[in-house]
């Protein structure tokens, strides 16, 4: 059964906890990782069975590079492995894949594995889940003023805003799993105005219940942007 969740437009995802999933099982770590996949792939239905209409993702920080050798070529091998394998199913389902992150430095098979799926996938109207990968949310507000600084356009908040790799829609809902409190560099710029909801559970434990409870915080705010209680109307505001 649907769950159309008014006013509930983008869902973002710090997806943490995966490598800690496998420790409490004396599990190597990647297997962690492959099990988060699985959860993505149910809460990605989830969310369109919501009525959700993006799901953006933090599959893998500029930082992660920093971890053991064996776990960030564990992690590529397993991206490269589910695009092989669910493009064509997410393509049935009607989801439109894209990528964020400084492409340039993944291999040239995985570069061109998000192409393909990005392709593949580009009519998909029920649901766009942005996969943030090799993504760092200050390497994004840097790219985008470059890019306007090159074509000598005035950097004002607007035509930042636009120059951003994510520009359609600013989160409505950031969850974190894992029960950390904090970004972790994650969507600076968009999440100025977003609820944020941090999960205990470990990412490969998030399930629907869960994703439901925190939708039911997130319907529980008064979402203001700047102004007061007495402001506001039924209807909710915008930021100006």
């Amino acid at each position: 059964m649907a769950h159309p969740d008014a006013g509930l437009h983008h869902v973002a995802i710090v997806m943490d906890g995966n490598g800690r999933w496998a420790s409490k099982r004396f599990l190597p770590r990647i297997a962690g990782h492959k099990q988060g996949v699985d959860t993505l792939k149910r809460i990605v239905r989830a969310c369109a069975q919501r009525k959700i209409a993006v799901l953006t993702v933090f599959a893998f920080s500029s930082e992660n590079w920093s971890r053991p050798e064996d776990e960030v070529s564990g992690l590529m091998d397993l991206l490269a492995g589910a695009l092989a394998r669910e493009v064509s199913q997410l393509k049935q389902d009607g989801v439109r894949l894209h990528f964020v992150g400084d492409r340039s430095g993944l291999s040239e098979r995985v570069q061109a594995g998000l192409a393909r799926a990005e392709l593949e996938t580009a009519d998909n109207r029920l649901l766009t889940l942005n996969v943030c990968f090799n993504y760092g949310g200050r390497w994004e507000i840097a790219h985008a003023a470059a890019q306007l600084a090159q074509r000598g356009v005035p950097i004002t908040v607007d035509s930042l805003s636009q120059a951003m790799a994510l520009s359609a829609s600013d989160p409505d809902l950031l969850i974190r799993t894992g029960g950390e409190f904090r970004l972790s560099n994650f969507l600076l710029w968009q999440s100025a105005y977003t609820e944020l909801y941090f999960s205990p559970a470990l990412w490969p434990d998030f399930d629907d219940q869960a994703l439901d409870q925190a939708i039911a915080e997130y319907h529980a705010r008064e979402r203001r942007f700047g102004k007061t209680s007495a402001q506001l109307t039924p209807s909710n505001v915008s930021p100006s």
